[in-house]
């Protein structure tokens, strides 16, 4: 309450992106508490919609937390407002991805070892900087916007784990709204969603 009385109107897009990645961050590691309970109690391959839940909730709250850090750094200042890219970076953007789908595959039908579990998570913290450090800071707004929706996706995956139906409410709604507002935003820049973020 009071660090966000305190912030002024100008910096509420800040404010919103470290808020959002706190969010984000949080269902990361429930899913990953849940995960490690889960799978050094019981030694046997855990249910494949456990598992699926359990990897959304950890892979989009890791790229929520890790990217709204970016997007609050490069609004603050901290981070240069430039688009950062390098020759490749789209190809190993593309082989983050991979990987983590690969060993979410894994995870859910081969093993649930911790080992793979902890790189699934390494790479989704890196993918969340890897795809906000090419955007511009003019577009970091929709940016903070898209991150909500996938913090709120992230939540609900983390009710439906924890069978919680009122993190499956409010995370339903954060992901709709977000999607919406990101949507809305797009169009009032007069430009695509694919459009900013590729």
């Amino acid at each position: 309450v009071v660090g966000a009385r305190r912030v002024p109107m100008t910096a509420m897009p800040q404010m919103v992106a470290i808020f959002n990645g706190a969010g984000g961050g949080a269902a990361a590691l429930v899913a990953a508490a849940e995960f490690l309970h889960f799978a050094v109690a019981e030694g046997e391959l855990l249910s494949v919609p456990f598992m699926v839940a359990t990897l959304l909730g950890a892979v989009i709250g890791s790229v929520s937390f890790t990217g709204s850090i970016i997007a609050f750094g490069k609004l603050q200042g901290i981070v240069s407002g430039r688009p950062v890219t390098y020759p490749g970076d789209k190809v190993v953007t593309g082989l983050l991805v991979a990987g983590i789908l690969v060993l979410g595959v894994a995870l859910t039908l081969v093993t649930n070892e911790v080992t793979p579990f902890l790189v699934f998570v390494a790479l989704a913290l890196v993918l969340g900087v890897a795809a906000v450090m090419p955007i511009g800071g003019a577009d970091m707004p929709v940016v903070v916007s898209l991150l909500n929706s996938y913090t709120g996706i992230a939540v609900a995956a983390t009710g439906f784990v924890l069978g919680n139906y009122a993190l499956l409410v409010a995370g339903t709604l954060v992901g709709a709204s977000g999607g919406i507002l990101t949507q809305l935003m797009c169009r009032a820049m007069n430009r695509s969603l694919f459009n900013v973020l590729f």
